[in-house]
Parts: structure tokens; C-alpha cells; sequence
């Protein structure tokens, strides 16, 4: 009851500073408050732990327990609350789109664990003096309930789990270079699996719609492309999983331009569990292009539309040829195919595309100066008048009937229908007499491209890769960088859009990894007045990450920008458990406790509240790793990841974090001895070779 009492109130005063803050209610601070009900769970369950821990041992009456407690775990408490603020606090000043991906989730979780902290010191402490009762007392005058037999047998087992936990730490103290050997191999483990990961950015959503970017021959009418698109139509509403299908001839989507050789298909899926025997949408589109492969006369690429609007119209890599030659067009064209040509040989890349074309039919206007300047012609007059009768030109506007309108001035569709059509068109001179444009101007027959893009001021070409199923983004990327090396001289390539945010926020990422390690490690530093000491907090931290590299492999995740906003939040998580023993066991140190029988003591003190609380964390993610829907991958990405994560820090970490605190203290004793009373007092002697046995 006094942890789901804390969850709301610690949420609400959350939403209030996001509205103070201007965060709005997406995806990410979703995301972010749903991990948070974790964290301000496990606040206030060690509080309740500890609580019930004093009443248990001691017999003590709840006020009484509670304020004990509360003198053992407030340091532990604040200490957890700095390191956690501390790991969110870098992450959230992340500059370029990755920024906005870690901002609003890094300051919601800073927010929440700032007000769960509170909580845990105000609030829980309040409700466990007034709602916990010590019913350890007087059992044996009355016959025991239902749920205190299920209670009592929880506790015997859990006894019995400690007394196994206890028996381990003492072996793994005695040899200690299995611990550490153990660790060891575990991180080196680690760093293999961080570099051998597929990687990527944001994981491609289920949003049930499917774009296609039609082509067809140069040249083509927009009647013969309109017949293309009914072929396609019919094919497309034959699929089971096809709801709505809409097809827009004479536009280019990928170049957001015009042309009567191009067309767009827009394919509304049912809901995933009315698609049929195929749900998946990549099994989907490739279902899309067996049945367009058919259609002859035009050229289909099936894509999806990016989880994030803004950086491209494709779910696919972005990259760009440049020309810094200044050549011709067709050349450049032609060094584009061949380079499409080796991105499809390669295993990693299962389609690649452009829309540039450089052999459309067109009409060259050449202008004969010298004729025109005799005849008093200016050459801004003729392509005024060209661009009126063959084009179009804005002559008034009025207002009528309270509404704007605009004069269009253009010839009529059969006054522009063929070249001939030019011999019927006069501009005036300067003297004011009609010259017949034919005699000024020549049209010759060439071949060129509809449009032309700049990128960095050079001619450029767009292109998009889709990587193939297996195969990550980051996978592909590698294999483009590779084929792009070997390109003609003068012709580079670069990535755009969304591909090239993946690639920079792969740096930024590991920056921001090693700078939440470095403040949790200042932090503790200060709190422990040890340099020496929060080595064993950061070195804890690897079997945690392990564990995300693991669960993530086994399930066919790549490392995406979620994964690591997981790894982030775990670094938080994991040091808490640390935390948790480490603070109690320094307290017992010096209280004059053997260094050994102090690090039992608080291991075995301190294992109850933190398993309750990285299972309460776990089981809180599990809706998350079932979600389905548009979001999805990114539940599936984060949870997966955390839960591994969780799961191995706290199994590996309660091994590991007594070895660690018994080094690095002992180190730290080296070097500033604690005043003991351990040879005044024998009966810590004798606890000391009790435990060792």
C-alpha cells in the first residue's frame, strides 16, 4: 500500500513541473514515466524493507523502527538520488536531433526521481510509522492466519535463499580471484559484444501504411502512367492485408516535384490482426513488390514513411553523390546507376534507388541575340512571352464577393500542344510592332533530366538504400562507405537526413556514457571521501551492461538509440544496488565491524529490499515488452534491454559488489587507516573468524 501510494503522488507532482517546463505528453516522456513508477517503487520499498527489517529483528513498535531505519538509509537514499539525478543531467544537454530524443526523457526521469526521493524521506516514513504494525510478537498465543502461514513460508524460503547467498560471498571472498577473474571476463565480454551489436537509430514502426514511388519510362504520358497505376491498384487491393489503396499519377514523391512519368501509391493496412497469415509489414512489402514485378512499363519502390517526420519522406538510408567535376548531367547519371549497381551486389543492401533520370525527352530554346537585338527585341521579353503562352504568368488579382482571386494568363491547351505551336506566338519590340517569335528563337531535340539538386553547391544525386532483413542499418551504412571508396575521382558520397544523424549520434552516445560515469564517480567520491571507494560502484556496472547485450542478441534487437537510453537509466539502477551495500557496509566498518563481516552484514541486510525492488522494476516492464502497434519496436527495444540488464546486474552484482567493497576499502585503509576498536573489542575478532569460516 505505501509504495502505490507514492506512485501517484510522485507522478502528479512530475506532470506538474513538465507543464512548468513546457514537455508535452509523447512517446518519450511516456516512456520515461512509465520506467519512473519503477524507480519511485523502489525508493519506497527499501524504506518499507527497512522498516519492516528493524521491527523483525529488533521487535520494535513502528515509530520506533522507522525513525532507526531512517537514521541507517537517509544517507543511502540521497546518495541514490545524486547518482540517478546525475546520470539523466548530462544526457539531457545532448545537442542535434539525438538531443531531442534524450531531453524530455532524461528531465522527466531527473524529475521524478527528485520527487521520489522526497517521497522516500517524507512521505513513506510517515505512512510506515502509521499503517505497519510488529506482528513478529505474541504469535505463539494464537493460531496463525491463512496469509501469516504464506507469509511465514515466503520468509522461511527467503531465509533459506540468504543463508545460500551468505555461504556463496564467503566462498568467492576466500578466493577472490575467481570474482575477479569472473569480472573480467564479463567485461571484456561486454566490449566485444558493444562493437560486434548490430547498431542502428530509431527501429522502424509498424504504422501500417505502405508508399510506393512509381517511375516510368522517360517520356511517358500521364494517360500511359495512369494505366500503370490501375494495374497497380488492381494487384494491391488483392492483398489480404490491403484496406485502402490511392494512387496520384504525375507526382514524384521522393523529389516532391512534378512529372508526368511519375506516380505515388499509398496503401492503407487492416489492423494487425486482420492482415491474415502475414502480419509482419516488411513481409508485407515484400509481398507489395512480388506482385508489382509483374507490371511491365514501370519501375516500383515499396518503402514506409519514417517513425520520426522531418528528416526524409523514406524509412530507408539517405545519401547523396556529388559531382564535383561540374560534368555533364548524363555522365553523372550514369556513375550513379553503376553505383547502385554495386550497392545491390552487396549481401547487407536489399534494394537500392534514385529517381534522377537524365534522358527525358525535352525541348532546348536557343536564342539568336544578334537577330533579336536588330529587331529591337530584348531577351527578357521573349522569355516572358515564352513563359505566358507555354507556361503560365500571374497578370491581376481582384477581390469579389468578400474572396481573393488571381488572373492566370496562359494559352490554350491546343495552342500548346506541339512544337508548331510557336509559329502562332508575337512579341512586341521596342517600337511597338509584333515580331514573330519563330524568327528569334530555335527549339532543338535533347535529352536531360526533369530536375537537378545541389548539395554543398555541387550537382548531386539522391539516393535511398533499404538494408535486407538480418542485416542492420549500421551494417549497411558500412557497405555503402565501402562501395563509395571505390567511386571515380571528382565524385564523392555523403550521407543526409536521418542516416547522417545515426552516424553522429553513435559518438555522442559514448561521450555521454563516459560522462555519466564520471559524475556518479565524483559524486560518490565526495560522499565517501575516497577516490578509491567508488571503484567499486563503476566496476559493478559492466555485469549490468552484459546483460543488455545479451538479452538484446537473443531477441534480434540492434543497438538503437532506445537500447541506449535503457543503458543510460541502467547505470542509474545498477549503481543504486550498489549503493545500497556499499553505504551500509562502509557504516558497519566504522562502527568497528571487521571489513569482511561488514560487507556480509550489509550483503545480507540489504539483499531482500533489492531484490523486491529490481523485480518490482522487471515485472513493471513486461506490459512494455508485449506492446504491439504503431510504437512497439521502441517498447520492445527499451524493456527487452532494461529487464536483461536488471536481471544480470542484480544476479552478478550481489556476487561481485561485496568482493569489490572489500578490495577497494581495504586499499582505502592502506591509505587512510579508519580508527577501529577491533583489538579492544574480541568479540569482533571472533565474529571475523566465525564469518571467514
Amino acid at each position: 500500500l505505501i509504495p502505490a501510494i507514492a506512485v501517484p503522488v510522485a507522478i502528479l507532482g512530475t506532470f506538474f513541473f513538465m507543464q512548468l517546463f513546457g514537455f508535452s505528453i509523447n512517446l518519450l516522456t511516456l516512456f520515461a514515466l512509465i520506467l519512473a513508477i519503477g524507480i519511485v517503487v523502489d525508493d519506497a520499498i527499501v524504506v518499507v524493507e527497512a522498516v519492516h527489517a528493524k521491527m523483525e529483528r529488533k521487535h520494535m513498535d513502528a515509530k520506533q523502527a522507522t525513525t532507526e531505519a531512517m537514521h541507517e538509509i537517509t544517507g543511502a537514499i540521497i546518495s541514490i538520488t545524486l547518482v540517478m539525478a546525475a546520470v539523466f543531467l548530462p544526457v539531457g544537454f545532448m545537442e542535434g536531433s539525438t538531443g531531442v530524443f534524450y531531453r524530455q526523457f532524461a528531465f522527466t526521469m531527473a524529475i521524478a526521481i527528485v520527487i521520489s526521493a522526497v517521497n522516500a524521506l517524507t512521505l513513506s516514513p510517515a505512512l510506515a510509522a502509521l499503517f505497519l504494525k510488529n506482528n513478529h510478537a505474541g504469535k505463539e498465543d494464537r493460531k496463525a492466519t491463512f496469509s501469516e502461514k504464506f507469509f511465514s513460508g515466503f520468509n522461511r524460503s527467503f531465509d533459506s535463499l540468504t543463508t545460500r547467498y551468505v555461504g556463496s560471498l564467503k566462498f568467492l571472498i576466500r578466493n577472490k580471484w575467481v570474482s575477479l577473474g569472473g569480472l573480467s571476463v564479463i567485461t571484456l565480454a561486454t566490449i566485444w559484444m558493444v562493437n560486434t551489436t548490430p547498431s542502428g537509430f530509431i527501429p522502424t514502426e509498424d504504422q501500417g501504411f505502405i508508399a510506393i514511388s512509381v517511375s516510368t519510362p522517360s517520356g511517358t504520358s500521364l494517360n500511359g502512367t495512369q494505366k500503370v497505376m490501375t494495374d497497380a491498384e488492381t494487384k494491391l487491393n488483392e492483398l489480404p492485408a490491403s484496406r485502402f489503396v490511392t494512387a496520384i499519377s504525375g507526382f514524384n514523391l521522393l523529389t516532391n516535384s512534378t512529372s508526368p512519368s511519375s506516380a505515388v501509391v499509398f496503401v492503407l493496412l487492416k489492423p494487425t490482426e486482420e492482415r491474415g497469415d502475414v502480419k509482419d509489414i516488411d513481409a508485407i512489402m515484400e509481398q507489395v513488390r512480388a506482385k508489382l514485378g509483374g507490371i511491365t512499363g514501370g519501375q516500383f519502390f515499396v518503402f514506409s514513411f519514417p517513425t520520426v517526420p522531418g528528416f526524409s519522406n523514406v524509412e530507408a538510408l539517405d545519401l547523396v553523390l556529388q559531382d564535383k567535376t561540374g560534368g555533364m548531367l548524363d555522365k553523372f547519371s550514369g556513375i550513379a546507376n553503376g553505383f547502385i549497381g554495386d550497392l545491390m551486389k552487396r549481401p547487407e543492401i536489399a534494394y537500392a534507388f534514385t529517381s534522377f533520370k537524365a534522358d527525358y525527352p525535352q525541348l532546348q530554346l536557343e536564342i539568336n541575340d544578334e537577330k533579336a537585338d536588330q529587331l529591337g527585341v530584348s531577351v527578357k521579353d521573349i522569355l516572358q512571352t515564352m513563359q505566358t503562352y507555354f507556361g503560365s504568368a500571374q497578370a491581376s488579382d481582384f477581390n469579389r464577393f468578400g474572396k481573393y482571386y488571381r488572373v492566370i494568363v496562359q494559352a490554350d491547351v491546343a495552342d500548346r500542344a506541339d512544337p508548331s505551336s510557336i509559329d502562332r506566338v508575337f512579341v512586341k519590340n521596342k517600337t511597338g510592332e509584333m515580331v514573330p517569335i519563330k524568327t528569334l528563337v530555335k527549339l532543338n531535340r535533347i535529352y536531360g533530366s526533369e530536375t537537378v539538386s545541389r548539395y554543398n553547391l555541387f550537382n548531386s544525386i539522391q539516393i535511398n538504400a533499404i538494408p535486407k532483413p538480418g542485416y542492420s542499418s549500421g551494417d549497411a551504412i558500412k557497405a555503402i562507405q565501402e562501395v563509395a571508396a571505390q567511386l571515380p575521382s571528382g565524385f564523392v558520397q555523403e550521407f543526409s537526413g536521418q542516416t547522417r544523424e545515426e552516424i553522429s549520434s553513435g559518438g555522442q552516445s559514448t561521450v555521454i556514457f563516459l560522462l555519466c560515469l564520471t559524475f556518479i564517480y565524483f559524486l560518490l567520491a565526495a560522499q565517501y571521501e575516497s577516490y578509491i571507494l567508488p571503484l567499486a560502484v563503476i566496476f559493478s556496472i559492466p555485469v549490468g551492461v552484459f546483460g543488455v547485450f545479451v538479452a538484446i542478441g537473443l531477441t534480434g534487437i540492434v543497438n538503437n538509440i532506445y537500447v541506449q537510453v535503457a543503458l543510460i537509466m541502467l547505470i542509474g539502477l545498477l549503481a543504486k544496488n550498489a549503493i545500497l551495500i556499499i553505504e551500509f557496509a562502509v557504516q558497519r566498518r566504522r562502527a568497528g565491524k571487521p571489513l569482511v563481516a561488514a560487507a556480509l552484514e550489509a550483503s545480507k541486510l540489504r539483499l531482500r529490499p533489492i531484490i523486491m525492488t529490481s523485480l518490482a522494476f522487471v515485472v513493471g516492464l513486461i506490459p512494455m515488452m508485449n506492446a504491439s502497434g504503431p510504437s512497439a519496436q521502441g517498447n520492445h527495444s527499451i524493456s527487452i534491454g532494461a529487464a536483461g540488464g536488471m536481471i544480470s546486474g542484480v544476479i552478478l552484482g550481489l556476487l561481485i559488489i561485496p568482493v569489490l567493497f572489500i578490495v577497494f576499502q581495504y586499499l582505502q585503509e592502506k591509505i587512510k587507516p579508519i580508527p577501529l576498536q577491533l583489538v579492544n573489542n574480541p568479540n569482533h575478532v571472533k565474529e571475523l573468524i566465525h564469518e571467514i569460516a
